[in-house]
């Protein structure tokens, strides 16, 4: 086994903007790069998904 060169270890450490693949920087976990929006979407979707639900139970309340 050898050792890592110096660009090697920056590659590997994420200290500089020139990794290959041409990626600037940053993490993405499945393409998602800024993943405080995706927990207010998940938020909006379950308030979106109670206030549904709350409407059709209303609904059939009112049906019987």
């Amino acid at each position: 086994m050898r050792d890592l060169t110096m660009s090697e270890i920056g590659f590997v450490s994420g200290a500089g903007d020139n990794c290959p693949g041409g990626d600037s920087g940053g993490n993405a976990y499945g393409g998602i790069t800024d993943t405080n929006s995706v927990g207010q979407e998940i938020i909006e979707l379950y308030e979106g998904l109670v206030a549904a639900t709350s409407h059709i139970i209303e609904r059939v309340a009112g049906a019987l």
